[in-house]
């Protein structure tokens, strides 16, 4: 068996087609970026109604899935497919989670800020981008920096003062610095 054929039957065997489905209750922006999204990520995209189905090979389908995820959560497509660097990362904050209360408009307000300045520091301070939806807060933002973000923003939601929160991302900053620093 020669080289081209054994590659040909490794990828026939061991890279299998799977197909994949997600519900977008705002498909809008799936649809204007469809060609752009199967292009970037080297998969075909069917949209029904507000069914997306998505099938390639396995390690795209799954670079696809976070893609998709991302925008499902409200994301822009253009940011979405940031995600394909693998240097960034996209997690969910449940709010629930950090929190009893049960008014969960407050729980916004304060991730939120006044006038939106709260959630503009944090992502100007840990180099992020946040969305915040009913309960669960999106943040695509370096690898590097999701634990510190995540930190923050759980903080902020069991109630820690905002001032605290930025001073926690300033120092986590500060200590990234020096280390770099130290070792360039």
């Amino acid at each position: 068996m020669n080289h081209s054929s054994f590659v040909k039957l490794f990828k026939t065997t061991f890279i299998a087609i799977f197909m994949d489905s997600m519900y977008f209750p705002k498909i809008k922006e799936l649809k204007k970026e469809k060609e752009l999204l199967e292009q970037k990520l080297g998969v075909k995209i069917t949209i029904v109604g507000k069914k997306v189905t998505y099938e390639g090979e396995a390690y795209k389908e799954y670079e696809a899935s976070i893609v998709l995820e991302a925008i499902q959560f409200g994301f822009s497509a253009k940011k979405a497919i940031s995600l394909t660097d693998e240097r960034l990362a996209f997690r969910k904050i449940p709010m629930k989670n950090f929190t009893r209360r049960k008014n969960m408009q407050e729980v916004r307000s304060r991730v939120i800020g006044k006038d939106g300045k709260t959630k503009r520091t944090i992502e100007d301070i840990s180099n992020s981008d946040v969305i915040i939806n009913e309960n669960t807060i999106g943040i695509i933002c370096p690898a590097e920096e999701v634990e510190e973000a995540t930190t923050a923003i759980t903080n902020l939601i069991k109630g820690t003062k905002q001032a605290n929160v930025y001073r926690f991302l300033e120092r986590m900053n500060a200590s990234k610095k020096k280390l770099d620093n130290y070792q360039g």
